[in-house]
């Protein structure tokens, strides 16, 4: 967001608030916030289809598996400075712009997310907790000073993972590391396929500390991972064939969720990874609701389907078994491509786009490179 924009995000919030006051007769049950980020490993600033990466460190893992360009660039501490000056600009715009929070993202591989894993980093970014955590205390002290009434959440990958790649008849495998140790995982054992959360209930601590309430809990990234991050039956296109069962992915989360919960409860959480529970994702979220290992579901992928759910659940309606989302994964294959990010399969006004024939033609094309291997 910038200021020449501003109105566009103006029009966008009092959209959203008529529409749900049209559908629900009332608005005093929305808190409507604008998420803040960076890509850093994953940017493209300049167009969709060139990859330029802006990183913390080195990764031997990801940079030897094409997620980093030789034109990566390594962040200066001056760099950083500038990028936490830039977010909080930004939240004070979403402020004016008339939002009640923001989302100060540190998860799935962008660049909030990569300082809590930058242990080998010198400077007073990287090593110790204290400077891991640097760059989010900042931007929290920058929008605490300049914009105070505007509430604070944190989308947190709280345990990371070793990247996996295709295996065996495209089934998804850790990839190998240097040495015996993995160094490279928030949350991590140091195995790359074990958790810790040590340091993720530290920073939960941290939160409290900072007065950060609400904070939704994710799991490794959709890039180099996306089975743990996002269960599916129908992985994206250019990833690999689960080597689990999507369940074990669902419950991995939903677990995790607990645990944290247990251990600071005094947060407000949000769950992640329940679209793949399809048509049982209301009974399995009313139980972990109830049972209070979380406070609510948060729908990604559900959401772009069928973004009534949460109104039919609640109201007792029958769901709607044709918009149920079931996980073929087109939102995310599409935007890899530089298209939009849709329901392609499901949704009529996607159908109906010239994209979604660019997309048919790539999964194609990409389906025949595999089998010619």
């Amino acid at each position: 967001m910038n200021r020449d924009n501003l109105p566009k995000f103006v029009s966008l919030r009092e959209e959203l608030v008529a529409t749900h006051q049209q559908a629900m007769g009332e608005t005093d049950d929305l808190l409507v916030g604008l998420q803040l980020t960076h890509s850093g490993r994953f940017a493209r600033p300049n167009t969709k289809s060139i990859l330029e990466p802006q990183i913390l460190y080195h990764h031997p893992v990801l940079e030897q598996n094409g997620k980093a360009a030789e034109n990566a660039y390594l962040l200066t501490d001056e760099d950083l400075q500038r990028i936490v000056r830039a977010f909080v600009d930004s939240a004070m715009l979403a402020a004016e712009a008339g939002f009640q929070f923001v989302d100060v993202k540190h998860c799935h591989g962008y660049l909030g997310h990569e300082t809590l894993s930058s242990f080998n980093r010198p400077g007073k970014y990287g090593g110790s907790f204290e400077n891991r955590t640097r760059f989010l205390r900042e931007i929290v002290a920058g929008i605490r000073e300049r914009a105070p009434g505007l509430a604070i959440g944190v989308r947190l990958s709280a345990v990371d993972w070793v990247p996996f790649q295709p295996g065996a008849q495209g089934v998804g495998q850790p990839c190998t590391f240097p040495g015996d140790n993995y160094p490279y995982a928030f949350g991590g054992d140091g195995t790359g396929l074990g958790i810790d959360l040590t340091e993720p209930l530290q920073l939960l601590e941290l939160f409290e500390q900072l007065d950060i309430r609400l904070v939704c809990i994710s799991v490794g990234s959709p890039y180099y991972n996306p089975h743990f991050q996002r269960p599916a039956f129908f992985p994206p296109s250019d990833g690999y064939q689960p080597p689990e069962d999507p369940l074990v992915g669902v419950a991995r989360q939903i677990d995790v969720v607990r645990q944290l919960k247990q251990e600071r409860p005094d947060l407000i959480y949000v769950g992640s990874g329940y679209s793949y529970l399809q048509e049982w994702l209301p009974n399995v979220a009313q139980a972990a609701v109830r049972q209070g290992d979380v406070d609510f579901v948060g729908l990604g992928r559900m959401v772009l389907s069928y973004p009534e759910l949460p109104a039919d659940v609640l109201a007792g309606r029958p769901l709607v078994m044709k918009k149920i989302c079931r996980t073929f994964s087109d939102c995310t294959t599409a935007p890899r491509r530089g298209l939009i990010s849709g329901c392609f399969p499901l949704d009529d006004y996607y159908k109906q786009m010239p994209e979604n024939a660019v997309l048919k033609e790539y999964k194609a094309e990409f389906r025949k490179s595999l089998r010619e291997k």
